[in-house]
């Protein structure tokens, strides 16, 4: 066994960063960021040129002190008097918005909105009022979105808006308050509210933005609305909407790639789509995503800056901040073999210097590169994939995980991911399938998928299996299928519907019953699915539709499932009830099939500490090993 084949620990792949989520404050002398105490991660803020090289260095303040669940969320308020943050119990995510005085160290995070069962929304800072926060909040009734302002130096709340009944979310201008709301049919509106008045402004199809209008920016200026449309073309574009004339005007485009989105604003381990200058909210930049990362520098002051932070890696630029003059800079950048890298850049003086390494112990020269190559459905569909085979031995008849991403309204990426490379440490070949479903590639892409649950999207992954099968890296004989959410149901359907394909099949926090998920949608969000799920799964009210998707359901075949199966879940996943796992455990241990439960009691549709996530991929090794024949850590 060579040294870059060398089976590395779990808890060396899932255990805490040192470091991670750099974040410059506004008036550039201190960075906030997460890091490890008494086994959760916690937010800090330690002066910008402290010795980061020393954990103890002088100027450390720990914000956070949470020992029950891991901080993910946390940004500066306007003026950097504030660290805000969010979190949840045990993973309902029912959020609440916290507040941090960097002005008072001795005073504890004030929750602000300690209200029981309501969730947050939504927070929006405007950059002229830094004392104050607008929250989105289900306070009122758990199945409408309502507006407060939020004072947060007092915690007071006063009400902006009651929502009728059929506004998705809000968005506070400097001199009109927008609502977007869904029409009969899926078509989104964006309006002018005026009291019981509404002023349409512009009208969204809901094919082409099935989430609404992603991202959604506000012009300095308050007149406009930068957002991705799709109008006219099938690849998402970006623009700003006029909000006097609903005008839609071309600002930034990519001849091939979509404006990275909606992944981004949908999962805060991703950045956002645009570039946005914290102080005045000015754009600098936008953000596109192929085989890899463009950025178009859309500022000639950040036209400047651009060139200069990506000569800091060979990797994508990631998540980055700055201060309010534009001059001080902190980023972090992804890449397919090193879990990634935070740098300082001071464009008035051109010096850079490394602030940290999160996982320092990773050596980039022990881990798998991430090959994109794109395939051919049966039908002709381009398909984009991934594929990483493990270092050290010879990629021949390789054991074989097809890990399936959720959504499916998503997308796999060139880029650094814990559980591809823990699978290829092991020893598998690991094939990742942006099958018909994924966004962005356009939205004819994605608008394939519509009516093709566990049809023409389970086709793509079994055309994508065979070409590795056929260029002889793959042991047919030795394939398991994995994923979470939708690569969970996925996993599901893999074992249920074409069982002599798999050895065996993981789901975690995966459905098995897709009329049971549409119908349990959690209330605030059931008007917001009419173009996702009940476009592209089905609308269990009607009852022809309802009997199409019970048989695209994996617990109406789990008789026909032969592999051995693992199921994981979250008692408190409110996306994806763990009853969806209940149920098909106890068909199978009914007839005396194989099958793994894992539950766990403090997590939700994603498992979020350390030692659920050790807990987890312990047992995903052991499952693999045995049925699949890769190896352990302890090998």
């Amino acid at each position: 066994m060579t040294a870059s084949s060398r089976p590395l620990a779990v808890e060396e792949f899932f255990g805490p960063p040192t470091r991670s989520r750099a974040l410059l404050s506004p008036e550039g002398t201190r960075v906030a960021y997460l890091a490890p105490w008494r086994e959760r991660l916690n937010v800090f803020v330690r002066d910008l040129d402290s010795d980061w090289d020393d954990p103890d260095a002088p100027g450390v303040r720990r914000v956070t002190s949470d020992t029950r669940r891991n901080v993910e969320s946390f940004f500066w308020s306007v003026d950097g008097r504030y660290l805000l943050f969010q979190q949840d119990n045990d993973g309902d995510e029912n959020w609440h918005l916290h507040r941090a005085d960097m002005t008072r160290p001795e005073e504890a995070p004030v929750d602000l909105t300690p209200y029981e069962g309501v969730r947050l929304i939504g927070t929006q800072l405007p950059p002229g009022r830094p004392g104050t926060a607008y929250v989105q909040l289900n306070m009122r009734r758990s199945d409408l979105v309502d507006l407060f302002e939020l004072d947060l130096a007092t915690g007071g709340l006063t009400g902006v808006a009651e929502n009728p009944g059929d506004v998705l979310n809000w968005l506070r201008a400097p001199n009109r308050l927008l609502a977007f709301t869904l029409e009969e049919g899926g078509d989104h509106v964006l309006s002018e509210w005026a009291g019981a008045d509404r002023l349409p402004i512009a009208r969204f199809s809901g094919t082409d933005a099935p989430f609404g209008l992603l991202p959604a920016a506000l012009t300095p200026d308050g007149e406009g609305l930068w957002t991705g449309s799709a109008r006219g073309s099938d690849r998402t574009r970006l623009v700003r909407v006029d909000l006097d004339t609903g005008e839609e005007t071309g600002v930034d485009s990519h001849p091939v790639f979509d404006l990275d989105t909606p992944r981004p604003e949908a999962d805060p381990r991703f950045p956002s789509s645009l570039i946005l200058h914290p102080g005045t909210g000015g754009l600098l930049g936008a953000r596109y995503l192929g085989a890899r990362q463009e950025i178009h520098a859309l500022d000639p002051h950040f036209a400047g800056v651009l060139p200069r932070l990506e000569e800091l890696s060979d990797g994508d630029l990631a998540h980055v901040s700055c201060d309010t003059t534009a001059q001080r800079w902190v980023a972090d950048f992804t890449h397919d073999r090193d879990p990634g890298v935070t740098w300082f850049y001071d464009h008035g003086t051109g010096r850079a210097r490394r602030l940290f390494r999160p996982f320092p112990h990773l050596d980039p020269d022990q881990l798998a590169p991430v090959t994109p190559i794109t395939l051919s459905a049966r039908d002709g569909l381009s398909l984009p994939c991934h594929l990483t085979l493990p270092t050290g031995v010879e990629p021949r008849g390789l054991p074989t995980v097809l890990l399936v991403h959720g959504g499916p309204w998503y997308r796999d990426s060139w880029g650094y991911d814990p559980e591809v490379q823990f699978l290829a440490n092991r020893g598998y070949a690991v094939l990742q399938v942006d099958f018909r479903g994924s966004t962005g590639y356009g939205k004819a892409h994605t608008q394939a998928a519509i009516g093709q649950f566990a049809g023409r999207m389970h086709d793509d992954l079994i055309d994508a299996l065979d070409w590795v099968v056929g260029q002889g890296h793959a042991d047919p004989d030795r394939v398991a299928v994995y994923g979470c959410s939708y690569g969970g149901y996925s996993a599901l359907v893999g074992a249920a519907f074409t069982p002599d394909r798999f050895a065996a099949a993981v789901s975690y926090t995966g459905m098995s019953d897709l009329v049971d998920l549409v119908r349990s949608v959690v209330p605030f969000a059931r008007r917001g699915v009419e173009n996702s799920y009940l476009r592209y799964i089905g609308d269990p009210d009607d009852p022809r539709q309802e009997a199409e998707m019970l048989a695209r359901s994996p617990i109406s075949r789990v008789d026909d499932i032969t592999a051995p199966v693992l199921l994981v879940h979250g008692a408190n996943d409110v996306r994806v009830d763990r009853r969806h796992s209940d149920r098909i455990v106890d068909a199978l241990r009914s007839r005396g099939a194989e099958v793994e439960y894992l539950l766990n009691e403090t997590e939700g549709h994603w498992f979020v500490n350390t030692d659920s996530n050790v807990e987890l991929y312990g047992v995903l090794e052991r499952f693999l090993a045995r049925h699949l024949g890769g190896r352990s850590s302890t090998a």
